[in-house]
């Protein structure tokens, strides 16, 4: 089953979804809301380091649990720690600049914005992501041409096996 639909960009351009959360918009951090603001402070950045936090885009509503990882990142036994392309607490000092590639709704993205510590609020946007989006295509098509390989497969050995009867 491909993970990406047929026309990525197109999608990307033309869906009210993401033509609004592409426009740089204010973010919230949504973890651990019934908790002080000292200690959501200190889990949030925390998260942060291990590469995973939950942020929403405020206009939208759109609650979403980020990775900072690379795409390629498979889930197997210990999770690395993001590089600084994914989390940076140093570019801008009180901020942390994140960046989550992801697949939404079948379309290739990359969630890239910053978030205030002290506030845990900031900004982001949401950006095509072309390269991805090129291999999940070659996926997508190795998995449809596999798919109409099998089939083929299958119906022959119908055929043959068809045949096969009405000679007995």
């Amino acid at each position: 089953m491909p993970r990406v639909v047929p026309d990525q960009r197109s999608k990307f351009d033309n869906e009210e979804f993401f033509r609004k959360l592409s426009r740089e918009c204010e973010v919230k951090y949504t973890g651990y809301r019934d908790r002080p603001l000292e200690e959501r402070q200190m889990r949030f950045q925390s998260a942060c380091r291990e590469g995973r936090s939950d942020l929403a885009f405020v206009a939208t509503g759109t609650n979403l649990s980020l990775q900072f990882l690379p795409p390629t990142f498979h889930t197997e036994g210990q999770r690395p720690a993001p590089t600084r392309d994914y989390v940076d607490f140093e570019r801008e000092q009180g901020k942390v600049h994140l960046k989550a590639p992801m697949i939404l709704n079948g379309v290739c993205v990359i969630w890239r914005g910053w978030v205030d510590l002290q506030r845990l609020d900031g900004m982001a946007c949401l950006e095509f992501d072309e390269e991805r989006a090129r291999q999940e295509d070659l996926l997508a098509q190795q998995a449809f041409e596999e798919a109409r390989r099998r089939a083929r497969d299958f119906e022959d050995r119908e055929r043959v096996h068809r045949e096969d009867l009405e000679v007995r």
